[in-house]
């Protein structure tokens, strides 16, 4: 063929991107946008359309071969309608010549394992990773990616050939993204977060999604709304979209803050308290429990242990607007103006 099956280097990807295509090309599994996107790969590089080629010819020559072999012999014991013949002197065996289109088809089957091999490392590979509750994760992605998986969050990474694409259940994922020729992607409640080389941060909250930038840049797009650009967020900006109406507010954002999580620490900046109980049960077995709308919408600032549940409590007591009960199981804040519900 002029090239090998697996040369080194850039070729080698070349190589396993033709075999790729050209059994998506076989199986006739491409779509409008696949077909476009095999032709732009195509015509991008004369060492592609070399490979491709090569693929192909390959193929061919071992469906060639195939065809070739002898039809298997007929059944020795169907012996039906046959006359027996007078028997002749035994003679000495002859040596009987392999046929010479063996060698050749062993060279085919070596070379379709090759393929297979290609073809095999071609598609995607896709994990689960859920961490429970108190038990935030750290996991490094098949690409090298750094993922922090937060408490009662669950994703889903698929690393393929062509793209990277992380899907958010639900939760709050940190991805220190590695550099890579493939785009790498968010997509959480409609959004999708395209990288731009950095590290961000996705939360999935009550009423809207946040995204957070601690170094680079990522672009927040409309997947619903044909794509339509609702944020380009540069190093210390975050954006929280509204589940609703994909309303979106921008705001600057302290990176250390944004990524304090990482080390078990709750960080609030002007948040409601709501919220605020929502990352802090997400740590532990004692949760916070807000009784009325009132105080859930109360604003607080603070950084606190998130494991830390007597420091927490502490804290809620200085809170004049705030009335406090609490026994083994949660931590009950209600307004001090709210009517009372259930024993205190």
């Amino acid at each position: 063929m002029g090239t090998s099956l697996f040369p080194p280097g850039a070729a080698a990807t070349a190589t396993r991107e033709a075999a790729y295509w050209h059994v998506m090309q076989r199986e006739g599994a491409l779509s409008p946008a696949d077909q476009q996107r095999f032709m732009d790969w195509l015509v991008a590089s004369p060492v592609h359309l070399r490979e491709y080629l090569a693929i192909a010819s390959v193929a061919a020559e071992i469906g060639d071969a195939v065809r070739a072999l002898p039809a298997d012999a007929a059944d020795p014991e169907d012996r039906g309608n046959v006359v027996a013949l007078p028997l002749r002197p035994a003679r000495a065996p002859v040596a009987r010549t392999t046929p010479r289109r063996l060698p050749r088809v062993a060279a085919a089957a070596a070379v379709l394992l090759g393929i297979g091999v290609a073809v095999h490392a071609a598609l995607p590979s896709t994990r689960h990773y859920v961490a429970l509750q108190g038990a935030p994760r750290m996991v490094t992605l098949e690409d090298g990616t750094v993922m922090h998986l937060n408490a009662e969050s669950e994703v889903t990474a698929t690393v393929g050939l062509l793209r990277r694409r992380v899907d958010l259940a639900q939760g709050q994922a940190s991805f220190v993204v590695a550099e890579d020729r493939r785009p790498f992607s968010v997509h959480a409640a409609g959004l999708e977060v395209r990288d731009i080389g950095t590290t961000f941060d996705v939360s999935l909250q009550r009423d809207q999604a946040r995204f957070g930038v601690a170094e680079g840049r990522i672009h927040v797009v409309d997947r619903a709304g044909k794509g339509r650009l609702l944020a380009d967020l540069a190093a210390g900006q975050s954006a929280r979209v509204a589940y609703a109406d994909h309303q979106v507010s921008v705001v600057q954002e302290d990176v250390e803050a944004m990524t304090a999580w990482w080390q078990r620490r709750v960080v609030f900046r002007d948040e409601p308290l709501r919220d605020i109980a929502d990352r802090f049960n997400r740590m532990n077995a004692v949760r916070l429990r807000v009784d009325d709308s009132e105080a859930g919408a109360l604003r607080l600032t603070g950084n606190l242990r998130a494991d830390d549940v007597a420091s927490l409590r502490a804290f809620l007591d200085e809170q004049p607007a705030l009335a406090i009960s609490a026994d083994a199981h949660e931590i009950r804040v209600r307004s001090r103006h709210a009517p009372v519900h259930g024993p205190w």
